[in-house]
């Protein structure tokens, strides 16, 4: 089976562990404190679901020494296993503090949810070490969920920051970090940022704080892709002798602010600062703030001139002049255009007989609840004669009832008779599943056609949100695109289509198929140079590396290792690594990896459970397959963990688990795309040969 790396790993279950015991797998440690008291550099701390806190016996604050690994579920962001604590520490830089965890050196803290419920409580305290912090949650902080302070340098990735009462993250004196991917929710400030920090902060989303993020004295932040969006009072306020990094001529900064409360931007400072290929609007700017454009040739949307006070620098600025100009929509009479605001079935079907003239091809009805004289009864007609709109089964319409952004795209696609969409378009939709059944062909289509306009994540449709005045410019302008009647204009919120999935000479009608179509879609396998998939053939280690890497990117949980079997110029070392590093797979204890072995079934299925993390499952369950006294007794809890979360797929018979033979490419993808849908990043495909009891 493929081997565990050879580092100490203690695991612990505050429910049934006992600190007397070993801290094994089967005799765990009752408390994390007794954990850490016997790790040292290079041990794997391994958290069951639980509540860790001082009626467990925990004592706070609890230090993470030197190269330690403290492991929740990552996949989780740590739901289920709650530390909860304060304690008092001594800071050389700010005095005596209530934290719950201190990180020092090379330590990382992954997949766990921290509170500190004490009066002025913080939950991880960094102070000049170098930690990561990834894919936790850290909520309802008294004060805020994460403080960095000192010359400290951690890395902070893909966390939750949820209803802290100060901040969610605070850095101070010298310190310095990366801030990637995280969710700022719901907290007082967002980020803060003091002293003469200079953290990178990128690709976060600070989302209904009191602000976003707050600057003051010398703090020096480069602030790239993040999404500040329905703050209470701001998105970002510049204070003291505060300069961030907004962005350059040759490096724009990419951020978008986005319904603010008071302002998107206030510069409180005493000097003009610089913003270059920010996505705001300038009415919601405060203080001397000096917009640029990204190159001397392409403005940046904030510096787009508009005949709207409102529209000037809004992300579909350049969409709503050009439909203004052609005489298309028009703005109100106190001079805006309200972007923002929803539109009505009235007001749409306006639009549509303004800007297209399809032939009349279905018969007009009478709505019941139009009527004659109505303002827009000539422009609903129309539209409806063209096929663009229709009523209700109760022969009602529904003109004041605002439109929302499926049926905007339904209604283009169906008016204009577009087809030719990709069956796998909808995967690369995040909220996929809110799309109603009838929509998916017409989402496809229009995606395919370059229709769909998302704003302000490609990835997310929002098919049931009420569209707004912004979206219906978009799309319909990319209606004329298509039509041939405009031309493009460049934006990086239109959705691109992916690139056919390749039809394989040797795929079709295999029981596999659509496992294996639903990865290539994206981008997770391929086939051969030949046109051929071979989904009969077995796959090596190696190549179960590499499918692996691409389909869940693993994060580190583990130390490197060398393997003596793979050299540095092996086509698949960084796959082999990276895979080594985020648990899915180890070596064996002669120092070896074995590239060119061919993986089990068994293999694969613990592999995947352990990557993963994931949990549940009856030990009785594997009784379901007629070879199951095949299956080692050591873990038979991870297959029946595996069909828990629907991942065991055997054909042709699906009682029949055959651990120890040698898996196919198809079984292998099959497994893979299934361990996608159980951690969300799929849909799940019906098929007979799912295990499930």
């Amino acid at each position: 089976m493929v081997q565990s790396t050879l580092v100490s790993t203690i695991y612990v279950n505050p429910a049934t562990g006992n600190d007397a015991a070993s801290g094994s797998r089967g005799v765990p440690l009752k408390t994390l404190s007794r954990a850490l008291r016997q790790a040292s550099n290079g041990t794997i701390i391994q958290l069951a679901t639980g509540t860790y806190n001082a009626a467990s016996g925990e004592v706070f604050p609890l230090v993470i020494p030197a190269g330690v690994m403290v492991v929740g579920n990552e996949a989780t962001k740590g739901k289920g296993i709650l530390i909860q604590g304060s304690g008092e520490y001594a800071s050389s830089t700010f005095g005596i503090q209530n934290i719950t965890f201190l990180l020092l050196s090379n330590t990382q803290l992954l997949g766990v949810t921290v509170t500190n419920p004490v009066n002025k409580g913080t939950g991880v305290w960094i102070e000049s070490t170098a930690p990561t912090l990834a894919n936790n949650t850290f909520a309802n902080c008294r004060r805020e969920g994460v403080f960095v302070t000192g010359t400290a340098k951690p890395a902070i990735f893909g966390n939750v920051f949820w209803q802290n009462a100060a901040s969610g993250l605070m850095l101070a004196r010298n310190s310095k970090a990366e801030v990637v991917r995280n969710l700022f929710q719901e907290t007082g400030f967002g980020i803060a940022i003091s002293d003469a920090a200079a953290p990178f902060i990128s690709d976060n989303t600070l989302v209904a704080n009191r602000t976003g993020i707050v600057l003051s004295r010398d703090a020096r932040p480069v602030l790239r892709n993040n999404i500040l969006e329905k703050n209470t009072n701001g998105g970002l306020i510049v204070n003291g002798n505060a300069i961030p990094d907004l962005g350059s001529k040759q490096d724009p900064a990419g951020n978008i602010f986005r319904n603010n409360g008071e302002f998107d931007f206030q510069n409180a400072t005493s000097v003009a600062l610089v913003c270059v290929g920010n996505q705001l609007n300038p009415a919601q700017v405060k203080g001397d703030v000096n917009f640029q454009a990204a190159t001397e040739d392409t403005p940046s949307t904030a510096s787009f001139i508009s005949n709207f006070p409102d529209v000037q620098g809004h992300w579909a600025a350049a969409f709503i002049q050009a439909m203004v100009d052609k005489g298309l929509l028009s703005g109100f009479p106190d001079g805006t255009f309200q972007p923002e605001a929803p539109i009505t079935r009235a007001q749409y079907a306006a639009v549509i007989a303004k800007t297209f003239n399809q032939p009349i091809s279905n018969q007009i009805r009478n709505f019941t609840d139009i009527s004659d004289n109505f303002w827009a009864t000539p422009a609903i007609m129309r539209a409806a004669g063209m096929g663009f709109i229709s009523g209700f089964g109760d022969g009602s319409f529904r003109a004041g009832q605002n439109l929302t952004r499926i049926q905007a795209i339904v209604s283009i696609v169906n008016g204009l008779k577009l087809s030719g969409g990709n069956p796998n378009g909808l995967n690369q939709m995040s909220d996929r599943v809110q799309i109603p059944s009838y929509a998916t062909n017409a989402v496809t289509t229009a995606i395919q056609k370059l229709l769909v306009v998302n704003y302000p994540q490609t990835d997310q449709l929002e098919p049931l949100r009420d569209i707004t005045r912004a979206e219906v410019a978009a799309i319909i302008y990319q209606a004329l695109v298509a039509l041939g009647q405009s031309d493009p204009i460049a934006s990086p919120y239109i959705v691109q289509p992916e690139a056919d999935v390749p039809s394989f000479s040797d795929l079709q009608g295999h029981w596999a198929e659509p496992f294996i179509r639903g990865l290539v879609s994206i981008n997770v396998t391929r086939g051969f140079s030949d046109g051929r998939y071979q989904p009969e053939a077995p796959m090596t280690r190696a190549q179960y590396t590499a499918l692996i890497t691409a389909a869940f990117n693993p994060t580190p949980k583990r130390p490197d290792r060398e393997f003596k079997d793979v050299p540095r110029d092996f086509w698949a070392r960084n796959a082999i690594q990276q895979a080594a590093r985020g648990g899915f797979v180890g070596g064996f204890p002669d120092q070896t990896f074995k590239p060119s072995q061919n993986v089990s079934r068994l293999q694969v299925i613990v592999s995947l459970v352990n990557g993963l993390e994931l949990q549940g499952g009856d030990g009785n369950t594997v009784k379901f397959f007629t070879d199951y006294n095949a299956i080692p007794e050591s873990v038979q809890k991870y297959a029946a963990t595996a069909i828990a979360q629907g991942i065991v797929v055997n054909y042709p018979n699906p009682k029949q688990f055959q651990p120890n033979r040698e898996a196919t490419r198809a079984e292998v993808a099959a497994m893979v795309y299934q361990a996608l849908v159980a951690i969300n990043r799929l849909n799940a495909i019906s098929s007979a040969y799912i295990a499930s009891p």
